[in-house]
C-alpha cells in the first residue's frame, strides 16, 4: 500500500510526539501527497474509515494533531490504546463514538492546581500578616471616603 512506509516508520518511533512537514511526509511515503492533502483539513482526520492514509497511522498508534495547513505541518501524538475496542477491532478512527461511557477516576486534586506556579513571585522579605495600613491611617482613609462617624464617641 502507498502509505505502508509512513505506517513503518511511525511505528519505528519511540517519542509519543512526532512532528512532521507534509514534505517529510512526502518523503517518508517516497511519492507526493495527493492535492487534497494540502487543501483540505479533513483529509487528516483520525478516521480510518475508507481512509488508507488515516488508517497507516491509526494502526501505528498515532493521531494527527495541530495540523497546520498554511505551515504545510503536523504532530503525530501516540494514541492510548483502549483495550475493549482493540479487542473488537474497533479500535480505529471514528469507532470510538460506539464505546460506553467510562468516567475518569477521582483525582487527588484539582487539574489546575500548580497552573500559575511560577507567573508570580513574592520578596521573601515581605511581611504578608502585617496590616497594610496602621489603624490611624484607615481612620483617615475612611473618613475622606464616607464621612466622619461619630457613633461610637
Amino acid at each position: 500500500m502507498k502509505y505502508d512506509p509512513l505506517r513503518h516508520h511511525l511505528r519505528l518511533q519511540t517519542r509519543s510526539r512526532v512532528p512532521m512537514t507534509f514534505q517529510q511526509v512526502e518523503s517518508v511515503i517516497g511519492v507526493p501527497l495527493p492535492a487534497s492533502a494540502r487543501r483540505h483539513r479533513p483529509w487528516w482526520a483520525n478516521d480510518a474509515t475508507g481512509h488508507a492514509h488515516a488508517s497507516a497511522w491509526l494502526d501505528a498508534g498515532y493521531r494527527t494533531e495541530q495540523v497546520d495547513m498554511e505551515g504545510e505541518k503536523l504532530v503525530f501524538v501516540r494514541a492510548p490504546r483502549v483495550p475493549e475496542l482493540a479487542e473488537t477491532g474497533r479500535d480505529k478512527g471514528m469507532a470510538e463514538i460506539g464505546a460506553t461511557y467510562k468516567p475518569q477516576e477521582a483525582v487527588a486534586q484539582h487539574p489546575m492546581i500548580g497552573a500559575l506556579k511560577g507567573l508570580l513571585w513574592i520578596d521573601p522579605t515581605l511581611d504578608l500578616t502585617k496590616p497594610a495600613l496602621d489603624p490611624d491611617e484607615w481612620e483617615r482613609v475612611l473618613n475622606e471616603k464616607y464621612g466622619r462617624d461619630d457613633r461610637g464617641s
